[in-house]
């Protein structure tokens, strides 16, 4: 994935954020913060886990000095490290223990996006994966703040889970596929990724 453009990566992710996350409202939030331009997309250069952890530190920190009506929610994609899921995975672990170090535990929170993403007890295959697969790995940075006002605002937040698996489950793998038709920056993305699995 060395010759991608960030352009084409953070196109990549807004197609994907607007035909599926918002599309299918797999995220009831996404929408109000995408079109009110809140969203901050960041490719990180890093190809060691270690140099993308300087980059988080520095985009939480980032997120936590600014006010969320400049910048409510940041995405944080990272072609080049963690490409393998199992290893994205236990980089999560190392992101909470920053967000505690940074005394932001709390305040932020880091939510986890992967071409490959699996849940527990599901097969590589089974649809429910989809609804946090993303073009590139990802970490989305959000506001506890935020979160809240949303989860407040939507009075079935705690089905949103159940609803996003029902609606995968009914798209199935050709639905999915029929999302990214006529879409040169998503399929290239998405067959590149299928590549190195």
């Amino acid at each position: 994935m060395t010759n991608i453009s960030n352009e084409e990566v953070i196109a990549a992710t807004q197609q994907w954020l607007e035909r599926a996350v918002i599309g299918l409202n797999l995220c009831p939030f996404a929408k109000a913060v995408h079109v009110k331009k809140q969203i901050r997309y960041v490719v990180s250069s890093a190809t060691t886990p270690e140099g993308l952890l300087k980059e988080l530190i520095n985009e939480l920190e980032f997120l936590a000095e600014n006010s969320a009506e400049k910048v409510d929610t940041t995405l944080l994609i990272h072609p080049h490290v963690l490409t393998d899921f199992l290893d994205y995975n236990d980089f999560l672990d190392v992101a909470d223990e920053t967000l505690e170090d940074l005394n932001l535990a709390g305040e932020l929170q880091v939510a986890s996006m992967h071409p490959h993403y699996q849940f527990e007890e599901t097969q590589p295959d089974d649809m429910e994966n989809y609804t946090n697969r993303s073009p590139y790995p990802t970490l989305h940075l959000l506001r506890e703040s935020s979160v809240d006002k949303a989860v407040a605002a939507f009075p079935e937040a705690d089905q949103i889970f159940e609803k996003n698996v029902e609606t995968m489950k009914k798209l199935g793998h050709e639905g999915w596929n029929k999302l990214w038709l006529n879409d040169a920056a998503n399929d290239s993305a998405y067959a590149k990724n299928s590549d190195d699995s």
